[in-house]
This record gives C-alpha cells, structure tokens and sequence, in this order.
C-alpha cells in the first residue's frame, strides 16, 4: 500500500499552502523515508512563496529539518531505519569538475537537477490525489509528514539531540557557523562584523566566536535582535537606525574597519555597507541575497584596497562531518539554538508562520510533528 501523508503544498506564488493528503512514490535502492519531526521556516521558502525565487508548481517547501529514518533503500549507505538525521540540501556526485575540486556547493548535477525542484536523480517522489507530480524544494520539501530523499542527504546525529534544534543545524546554523568556521577568513584576535542578526546572523556571530574572533560587532535595525547577539557572544552592538556601522568599526580598530564583514541582512544597502566597513586587504562574505534579476550599486572607490568578496551559500558544508560537530557543540553548551526558536507550530499554522517571518516578528518558526 502507498504511503499517504499530509504535507503542505504551494500551487502558485503569492497564495496560501494547501494542507493535503499526498501520496509518496516507492523508494529507490538509494533512497531513505524519513519521518519528519520538526522542520525550520526559512528565508529561502518564503522567497518562493513571494515568488522572487522562481520553481516549478506545484511544491512542497521545506529544507531545514530532523527526523527519524523509517526505511532505507537496499542500497542505501550511511543511514539505517531508527537513525535520528538532520536532512542536507546539497546533494553532490562527487566527481565532477566542481566536487573534485572540493566544491559540491557547485556540482554539476546539484546546478543541473536544482531548477527542475525534483529529487537528485530529477524524478518526483510525491503526487497529488489528482495524478500530478508534486516539485520538492532543493531536493527535499520537508513540510510535510514524511520525505524521501537520497541516503547522503540523511546525516546522523546523536539521539539525544532534539528535533526541534536540530533542524536548524540543517540550513541557517551551517550557513552561518560555517562562514565562520569553514572559510578561513577568521583568524585568532579579529575584529569581525556581523550585519543582519536574524538566524542567519546570530549563527555568524556564534560562528566568529567559536573562531577566536577578538571583537564582534553585530549590526541590525531590531533592539531584541542585538540583545540576542550579545547573549550569543557579540563585544559591541549597533542599531543602525541610530548609529554609523562604519565610524564605529573604524573607532574601533584604529581606523581601519573590520578584519571581517559576513553580511546575512540580504538588502542592497546592506551589500554596500560591508565594503564600507571593511579594512583595506579584509574579507567580506556573503550570505544574505537578494532577486536573482535586482541590481546593487557600489561606490567603487569601497571595492578598491586589495578587498576580497565571497559569497557563500551554505558555509563551505560538509554535512557528514559538520552537522554532528555542530549537534554536540549544542548538547556541550558552546553552540545557542534554543534562543533562536520563536515559536513551535503546528503544520496547519504554516501560513501564518511564514506571515510573522515576513512582518519580521521571527527569527525561527519551526513546525513540530508528534
């Protein structure tokens, strides 16, 4: 008998998800069910929802999630039922021109399957009642009871981590903690900044503090986001509606701006501001995004003085290493999630959840399953 589970379905940008009853496809030898028990609400699944991200329809969103591994395929590696997993969007093949020149964020299959939001071999893995094939966002769409993903997606973590601080290891705690961690850009004593301290942000800014960084300046426009920040180890906190990011980095380091600029705000102004703030010879890291198709202008006399600028999507991840260091930093006491838990949902409050992120009431809203 087919499995049917309830799941939430976007059939168009700019409308509500449907709450449906779907089917899911029989697993392939590689394949793993997952029961999913707690899913984060991201920035990514509302830029489809508003329609500035643009995927095929009708879909199941979703990409930050934990669970528990109902079935394996029989040739499925890495994973077995019973595991407790966090769920990787960043499939790769791992030989071609990108993995081997270790950059799976770029794989030729993971560029060339991404667009069709199916899963990593470009089929679907859902249908609706009506016969249609139902889309997968970034190879999972974990708003739902259960999802089929492929066994390297499925990375173990310890039982006693909970699902609900889990799935956040899954998207925004890698991206920022990695940019962190991961880049190499950190060194011991720096003065880093942080712009934009949402889940993103406090991530960096835990991300820079796990590094060594010798000062931490978070920028935001949100007085309870800052205070967030500092709890998580920001040195210096500024409401940029108040006070010029830029004169206090240079007061700060002797004139000369921050060593570091991860930006996680996604605005163009925010895009200007790290080359603003950064020294001369500093790095600037991207994470934060804006359309694909909007322009952002620089003042071109910020860009010069040897600055470097990288954008990075999901914080140089290897998920298989990465997330169960990151799980046990948490069940150690050196990585915060708790405090980046808005609010716990129900999948039937999806809409609304996504309406607070949008009003900026959230950081993280995450449905949880019983």
């Amino acid at each position: 008998m087919p499995l049917r589970y309830r799941a939430a379905v976007l059939h168009a940008p700019k409308t509500p998800m449907v709450i449906e009853t779907i089917t899911a496809a029989p697993l392939k030898p590689t394949d793993v069910l997952v029961r999913i028990r707690a899913a984060g609400l991201c920035h990514t699944d509302l830029e489809v929802i508003e329609g500035s991200l643009r995927n095929p329809m009708p879909i199941v969103l979703g990409h930050e999630a934990a669970g528990v591994v109902e079935e394996a395929g029989p040739l499925a590696r890495g994973v077995k039922k019973g595991d407790h997993v966090v769920l990787s969007w960043n499939p790769h093949c791992g030989h071609c021109f990108y993995c081997d020149r270790d950059l799976p964020i770029l794989c030729e299959d993971y560029l060339g399957h991404g667009p069709k939001a199916r899963a990593f071999d470009g089929e679907s893995r859902a249908r609706l009642d009506d016969g249609r094939e139902l889309q997968q966002l970034m190879f999972l769409g974990s708003f739902g009871e259960y999802c089929i993903v492929a066994d390297q997606q499925a990375v173990v973590v310890p039982r006693d981590m909970p699902f609900d601080r889990a799935c956040l290891i899954g998207c925004g705690v890698m991206t920022g903690v990695g940019a962190g961690l991961n880049l190499g850009a950190i060194a011991h004593g720096d003065t880093v900044m942080v712009i934009g301290c949402g889940a993103v942000g406090l991530a960096a800014v835990q991300g820079a503090r796990l590094a060594g960084a010798g000062a931490i300046i978070a920028v935001d426009l949100n007085p309870a986001k800052l205070t967030l920040a500092a709890s998580m180890g920001a040195t210096l906190t500024v409401d940029a509606s108040k006070d010029d990011p830029v004169a206090l980095a240079k007061a700060a380091t002797n004139g000369r701006g921050a060593d570091v600029v991860l930006e996680s705000a996604g605005s163009p102004a925010a895009f200007r501001l790290t080359a603003e703030a950064v020294r001369p010879g500093g790095h600037i890291i991207w994470l934060g995004k804006v359309d694909v198709q909007q322009d952002v202008a620089f003042r071109w006399g910020s860009l010069m003085q040897e600055k470097r600028i990288r954008r990075v999507s999901y914080g140089n991840a290897r998920p298989r290493r990465d997330f169960p260091l990151l799980a046990r930093a948490y069940l150690e006491g050196s990585l915060m999630l708790d405090e980046l838990i808005s609010r716990r949902i129900a999948l039937d409050e999806i809409n609304e959840g996504f309406a607070a992120l949008k009003r900026g009431e959230t950081i993280r809203s995450v449905v949880t399953f019983d």
